[in-house]
């Protein structure tokens, strides 16, 4: 079965451009699959919002659990937004990232942040090295999962964060990461600045507020695949927001206009749950 996955994962890789869209549970997950998706993208934001705390403070065992609960609830390959690997030394990413293979994930990534605002970015020979670790140990368990490195200095407020990301992009390539990922890359000639300085390896891209772009206008810059971080599981809790602040505030009920019929949702999940009749 994750032999299937992981397969059909590396070869939407291969041309052309798709979306994965990033569930943070298992019903969120089973919706996106509902909608012809064909493959997610776990968020640890997303997650870590669900459970009443901030991005980076869930527990590996957790987001381990998390990300085993997505990949079982839908037949689709599933890549795992797996932090900084849940360690510092190179040896404890390594052990931690097999232990996420044994999710069952088709793919995932590491990110270079440290977490410390004093120094928000490894240095780029540790960075390097966690990659290398990263590499080796999917290797080992010869599971075909993709790995995808990420560089996060927009994210973290790098004073020339293009600059650096391709610097750091480039040696993450050659250090053997499938996909390079620079969240935060928002404008056309960054984008195309980018996909050229890492060709041939695919770029992935964040579309985490509307700019403008199209998944069309992104496939034509050259971009290989479009995640959305966390903005799903925020544009649902912009609703929940909107609708709970409208009761504690005026009183009113205007939030539930619109709303997705019960029995709509609960005929969605009963059929994805059933069992599959016997032939």
């Amino acid at each position: 079965m994750f032999t299937t996955r992981r397969a059909a994962y590396r070869k939407l890789h291969e041309n052309g451009c798709f979306v994965i869209p990033n569930p943070w549970d298992a019903g969120s997950a089973i919706y996106l699959r509902h909608l012809g998706f064909k493959a997610l993208a776990t968020t640890s934001g997303g997650y870590a919002f669900s459970i009443g705390l901030p991005d980076a403070a869930v527990p590996r065992d957790a987001m381990l659990a998390n990300i085993a609960a997505i990949v079982a609830a839908v037949d689709l390959p599933v890549n795992a937004d797996f932090e900084s690997g849940y360690a510092t030394d190179p040896e404890g990413v390594a052990a931690n990232v097999r232990l996420c293979v044994d999710t069952g994930v088709a793919g995932l990534s590491i990110e270079d942040a440290t977490g410390d605002k004093a120094h928000p970015l490894f240095e780029l020979p540790q960075a390097l090295d966690r990659v290398r670790a990263a590499r080796a140990a999917i290797d080992e368990t010869n599971s075909g999962v993709v790995f995808t490195a990420r560089a996060e200095c927009f994210l973290v407020g790098h004073p020339d964060p293009l600059k650096e990301s391709l610097r750091r992009l480039i040696a993450y390539a050659e250090a053997g990461a499938d996909v390079l990922y620079a969240p935060g890359v928002a404008t056309r000639e960054d984008i195309k600045t980018l996909i050229s300085a890492v060709s041939p390896k695919p770029v992935n891209i964040l579309m985490s507020r509307n700019t403008g772009l199209t998944v069309q206008d992104l496939a034509e810059l050259g971009v290989r695949r479009i995640s959305v971080g966390s903005s799903l599981s925020r544009a649902a809790w912009t609703a929940f927001i909107h609708a709970a602040e409208a009761i504690a505030k005026d009183g009113s009920f205007r939030g539930f206009d619109d709303l997705v019929p019960y029995a709509d949702l609960n005929a969605l999940f009963r059929d994805a749950t059933s069992p599959a009749p016997r032939s």
